[in-house]
Order: C-alpha cells, then sequence, then structure tokens
C-alpha cells in the first residue's frame, strides 16, 4: 500500500459511512450530535454503533495491516485538554463539528456549512501561526 493508502482508504469509508447514515437514517454524521443524540438516549441503537464503529477503527486497521495506526502527539496534556474544550465549545455554539459541517455540509452545498468550515479553517491557519511564532 503506498504512503497515503490508508488515508485513502479511512477518507472513502467515512464518506460511505456519513452518505449511508444520511441516505438510511435521514441524519448527519456529525459526530458532536451523534455523542449528544447518544448521550440524551435519543436513537440509542444507531447513535451507539456509529460511536462503536469510531472506537473499533483502530483495531480494524491493525487487524487489515498488522501494526498499529501512527499518532505523535507533542502537545501537552493540558493544551490537549483546553484544545478539546474549546472544539467542544465552537461545536455547540456553530450548530456542528467539523465533521457535520465539513463532510456531510460540504457536500450538501449547505451556505453555513460553507461559512463554518471557512471560520475553523480560518482559526486554525491562525492558532498555528501563533504557537509557531512562540514556539509551542
Amino acid at each position: 500500500m503506498t504512503a497515503y493508502g490508508a488515508s485513502l482508504a479511512g477518507g472513502l469509508l467515512i464518506g460511505l459511512s456519513a452518505a449511508l447514515l444520511l441516505v438510511l437514517n435521514g441524519r448527519v454524521a456529525g459526530i458532536s450530535g451523534i455523542v449528544g443524540r447518544l448521550a440524551q438516549g435519543i436513537q440509542l441503537p444507531v447513535n451507539l454503533a456509529f460511536v462503536l464503529g469510531l472506537i473499533c477503527g483502530p483495531l480494524i486497521y491493525r487487524a487489515a495491516f498488522g501494526h498499529w495506526p501512527e499518532a505523535t502527539i507533542t502537545s501537552s496534556p493540558a493544551l490537549l485538554m483546553a484544545g478539546g474544550l474549546l472544539v467542544g465549545f465552537g461545536s455547540r455554539m456553530g450548530s456542528g463539528c467539523t465533521s457535520g459541517h465539513g463532510v456531510v455540509g460540504l457536500a450538501r452545498l449547505s451556505p453555513r456549512s460553507m461559512v463554518a468550515v471557512a471560520t475553523f479553517l480560518g482559526a486554525a491557519i491562525v492558532i498555528v501561526g501563533i504557537m509557531r511564532a512562540i514556539g509551542s
């Protein structure tokens, strides 16, 4: 498999799962919404299956390729927690997360999702620039 094969396969599977969830269940595959509905007990089997599928992804990868997917985390735990809280707050404020707006919303040509994704990417570019400038 090429250097990008696993990423390509993952992207195709994300697109397929998002399309199937939309066509078969009428729901957008936004992780924040799915986890929120799961926590509230709404559509429990579908939401639980989707979340378990995400959790089992690395196990399936290991079974297919014989090793764990590589992930390098260089940030401190405090910075990761702060980032997670900000992403959670932002996804509630923006009525969706990057997966819902970026994967499904853009495919549906949703103007709200186009603005949301432009905001996500713009903010990410600015924050990376700041972090690099201060040496973190």
